[in-house]
C-alpha cells in the first residue's frame, strides 16, 4: 500500500508538468487500461471522512489490469463513459476479514471543467456523474456514481487518468463505497490524412503537410504566404506582391519587372526613366533629355532655328515661318496682288462653256507675267457660276473653267503646274444678287488668290 500511495503523490507532481490537450471534437473516442482500489470501509463519523478517503491501508487492489474504460465525447465538454471494473475484496470492515470477487460495470457522464474555466495548459479536470452494477460474491445491486477525476496527456493522444468517486447502492446488497482508479489513457478518432498534426476537419489543404498558423496548408518558401496562394511558391517574397520578390523595391515583382536589378516605375514594368519622358531608359537614345516616344525618347531637332521642327518643316534648312509650314513666308507686292486680281475679273467664257471669250488670252498673259516675276509665289484659281441652271451642272462648269485657266497659264504663260491648284466652287459663293442680269454677270468670275 505504500508504493500505491507513492504512486499516487507522483502522479498529482506530474500532473502539475505535463502538457495536457482534453478529449474533444477532434478525437471523439478514448480507451484506458488500469488499476482500481475499492474502499468499503466507511467511517460513521463525517469528521473521519477525509482521513478515510486518503487512506489506503483499506484499500482492496488487483496487482493487474483491473479497470478497462470506452469514452465518447458528445459535445461542448460532456462524453460518456462505459468502464469495466474487476477486484478482489479482502477487507471489509476490517483487514482480511473477507475473500470476495468484485465486480461492476457503470456508465458514467463526464463533464470537462475547463469548459467553465478556460484551458489551463497544463490540468485537464472533469467531474462526473453515472449509474452501475456493482456486484459481491453472490450480492449485486444498482448504484448512484459521483466523482472527479483528470487526465494529464504525453501527447495528442496518450495520457494519464486518475479518477475516484463514491458509488450509493439502493438495496442494501453492496454496501456504498469508494472506488478510484489510475492508468493509461489513449483518444483516437480524429482524422489527419497528411500527417501534419492538424485535422482535415480544420486543415484548409488536407491532402498536403502545412503549418499551424497557414491553417494546415504548406509555405515551401517560408515567406508566410501559403503556395496556393502565392505566385511565385519556391521563391520568398512579399504579401504585397503575392508572395513574389522584389529585389530592387520598386512595387514591381521581380518576375514582371523589366530591369529587376534597379529601382523604376510600375507604368515602365518596373524601368527607371531619368528624364521622365515616358520613355525607359533602357529604349531612350537621350536618357537625360526629355523627347518623344516617336523619336526614341530624343528632342525633335529644328535645324533652321524658325520654331518649326523638321519633322513639319518643308523647309528644314532655310528658316521659314510656321504658316508657311517652316518655309520662308511669300510676299507679294501689294500692286502686282491688284493687278492679277483686276485681270482676273475680265477673265470671261462663252455661255455654258470653259473656253475663253475675244480678249481674255491677253489677260491671262498679264498674269502670267506677273506669276513669272515671282517665281515662289503660288496661286489658287477658284471658279464660280451663277445660279442659273442645275447646281449640280454650274459645279462642274466652274471646275473646268477654273482648270482651263490654270492649262492656259502653265502651257502658254509657261508658269510651273506645281504653283498652281484649281478649284471650282459652282454657285456657292456669289458676290452680288443673282436675281438681276448684272449681278448674276458678276458672280460668273474666276479668282486667283495667293497660296498660303
Amino acid at each position: 500500500m505504500k508504493q500505491l500511495k507513492l504512486a499516487v503523490i507522483a502522479l498529482f507532481t506530474f500532473a502539475s508538468v505535463a502538457t495536457v490537450s482534453a478529449q474533444d471534437s477532434d478525437n471523439r473516442w478514448a480507451v484506458g487500461f488500469g488499476v482500481n482500489a475499492v474502499d468499503f470501509r466507511i467511517p460513521t463519523e463525517f469528521s473521519d471522512y477525509a482521513k478515510d478517503y486518503i487512506g489506503t491501508s483499506d484499500w482492496n487492489i488487483l496487482p493487474s489490469v483491473s479497470r478497462i474504460t470506452v469514452d465518447r465525447y458528445l459535445d461542448s465538454g460532456f462524453s460518456l463513459q462505459l468502464a469495466g471494473s474487476l477486484n478482489k475484496i479482502k477487507t471489509f470492515r476490517a483487514k482480511d476479514d473477507m475473500d470476495e470477487l468484485y465486480w461492476a460495470i457503470d456508465a458514467n457522464v463526464k463533464y470537462d471543467l475547463n469548459h467553465l474555466f478556460g484551458q489551463t495548459g497544463w490540468f485537464d479536470p472533469y467531474v462526473y456523474l453515472g449509474g452501475g452494477y456493482a456486484n459481491l460474491g453472490d450480492l449485486g445491486e444498482g448504484t448512484l456514481n459521483a466523482g472527479l477525476g483528470f487526465n494529464t496527456w504525453f501527447n495528442d493522444n496518450l495520457g494519464l487518468n486518475f479518477q475516484t468517486g463514491g458509488k450509493k447502492e439502493f438495496a442494501d446488497k453492496v454496501q456504498d463505497h469508494f472506488q478510484h482508479s489510475i492508468g493509461l489513457v489513449l483518444k483516437f478518432g480524429g482524422k489527419d490524412t497528411d500527417g501534419d498534426g492538424i485535422y482535415d476537419k480544420d486543415d484548409a489543404c488536407p491532402e498536403v503537410a502545412g503549418l499551424k498558423e497557414l491553417n494546415g496548408c504548406p509555405d515551401a518558401d517560408n515567406d508566410g504566404i501559403k503556395d496556393s496562394d502565392d505566385a511565385c511558391p519556391n521563391t520568398a517574397g512579399l504579401a504585397a506582391l503575392n508572395g513574389c520578390p522584389d529585389a530592387d523595391g520598386d512595387g514591381v515583382a521581380d518576375k514582371d519587372d523589366a530591369c529587376p536589378t534597379v529601382a523604376g516605375l510600375a507604368a515602365l514594368n518596373g524601368c527607371p526613366d531619368a528624364d521622365s519622358d515616358g520613355v525607359a531608359d533602357k529604349d531612350d537614345k537621350c536618357p537625360n533629355t526629355a523627347g518623344p516616344a516617336a523619336n526614341s525618347g530624343c528632342p525633335w531637332p529644328d535645324t533652321d532655328g524658325d520654331g518649326v521642327l523638321d519633322k513639319d518643316d518643308k523647309c528644314p534648312s532655310v528658316a521659314g515661318v510656321a504658316s508657311n509650314n517652316g518655309c520662308p513666308e511669300i510676299v507679294l507686292e501689294e500692286e502686282d496682288k491688284q493687278k492679277i486680281m483686276e485681270f482676273a475679273r475680265s477673265i470671261y467664257f462663252n455661255s455654258g462653256r470653259s473656253s475663253f471669250k475675244d480678249g481674255v488670252t491677253s489677260k491671262l498673259d498679264l498674269i502670267a507675267k506677273i506669276m513669272n516675276e515671282n517665281p515662289k509665289a503660288k496661286f489658287n484659281v477658284e471658279g464660280h457660276t451663277d445660279s442659273t441652271g442645275r447646281e449640280s451642272s454650274n459645279l462642274k462648269l466652274s471646275e473646268k473653267r477654273a482648270a482651263a485657266v490654270v492649262s492656259y497659264l502653265v502651257n502658254t504663260g509657261n508658269v510651273s503646274a506645281d504653283r498652281l491648284t484649281s478649284k471650282g466652287f459652282g454657285q456657292a459663293y456669289p458676290i452680288a444678287s443673282n436675281k438681276t442680269r448684272e449681278g448674276r454677270s458678276q458672280n460668273r468670275r474666276v479668282e486667283i488668290k495667293l497660296a498660303k
